[in-house]
């Protein structure tokens, strides 16, 4: 029989967010996913669409400290990570920790800060520490970066550097809501924003506890085959300059048993990897120059690879 304590944690979070986020539940299941399964996200669109309202509501949705870091084209490092300060009194020096040190942080805008400080976050995203002046800070379990960004094309940019890229587990955009939807938020709005009424629905422990169970959705080898076979056709695509990273695999396989534990089931399905393929990859693939003046995208392609890659076929499980 299933287990389905993820799905009932999914359930609530999902629920608990509608109440701010209107007519996005699917942009919501993906900001769950990546929470299930311990990755970082990025949420990149226009201005205005509800990028930090979304990381707002995940963080107020669940038990664990949050902190919020709004990226500037002046900030440093060091207000990123924290700083040594010598104290006068004990005549040493005093590590104060900045704003990264919670377990939900949320990186507003962060293509606004030069790629100096953007790679502050690199060790915290891919390690769970951080190191100032020769000493290491482990983070707190759990730790997850949600990440907004504007599109590059946008005055006071900078392009985030592909290493930065790749340590985000998946990518979204919000898109503008459906005109039924926007009126509804207008008279949800009169008097005061729903975020301020969004109470806690789990704990920090149940989180931690869904993430173990997404951990044991067992992958059969022909999923684990078509999730290599699709990462490798990104690769060798003549549109692509450079193909998904092995960590791209990782992020798919991940993100795919996390889907499968949110919708009930302890097995991976080729929907699973079908339906997360464009999150977690397309990020991570640079287009080549020619393919860009023919106005290819990413997604073009990964579309392209998705409908030449063969699903694999049935087959019986053996105990």
């Amino acid at each position: 029989m299933p287990d389905l304590f993820v799905k009932s944690i999914a359930d609530r979070i999902i629920e608990n967010v509608e109440r701010v986020i209107l007519g996005k539940r699917h942009e919501i299941q993906t900001t769950l996913l990546a929470l299930l399964c311990d990755g970082h996200l990025l949420i990149e669109d226009v201005p205005g669409v509800g990028k930090t309202m979304l990381a707002r509501a995940i963080a107020r949705s669940i038990g664990c400290s949050f902190r919020r870091i709004q990226f500037t084209p002046d900030m440093l490092p060091s207000d990123v990570t924290g700083v040594s300060v010598f104290n006068q009194k004990t005549r040493e020096f005093e590590f104060r920790p900045g704003p990264i040190f919670a377990q939900i942080v949320l990186t507003d805008e962060i293509n606004r800060a030069t790629p100096k400080t953007q790679s502050a976050l690199l060790e915290a995203m891919e390690e769970r520490q951080v190191t100032v002046d020769g000493v290491t800070y482990p983070m707190a379990r759990p730790f997850l970066v949600l990440a907004t960004q504007n599109p590059i094309e946008y005055e006071g940019t900078f392009p985030l550097p592909e290493a930065q890229l790749d340590r985000f587990m998946l990518r979204i955009t919000l898109g503008y809501p459906q005109p039924p939807q926007e009126m509804q938020m207008l008279d949800t709005q009169r008097q005061s924003h729903p975020i301020e009424q969004l109470d806690q629905v789990i704990s920090s422990e149940e989180l931690l506890q869904a993430q173990r169970r997404v951990t044991e959705v067992y992958v059969d080898n022909l999923i684990k085959e078509y999730i290599v076979a699709l990462v490798s056709a990104t690769r060798r695509h003549p549109d692509i300059y450079l193909g998904a990273s092995p960590r791209g695999s990782l992020a798919l396989f991940k993100a795919s048993r996390a889907r499968a534990a949110a919708l009930g089931r302890d097995y991976v399905i080729p929907d699973d990897v079908k339906a997360l393929a464009e999150p977690a990859l397309a990020h991570r693939l640079i287009v080549s120059p020619s393919a860009r003046i023919k106005n290819v995208d990413a997604r073009a392609v990964l579309k392209e690879v998705l409908d030449s890659v063969p699903v694999p076929g049935a087959r019986v499980r053996v105990a």
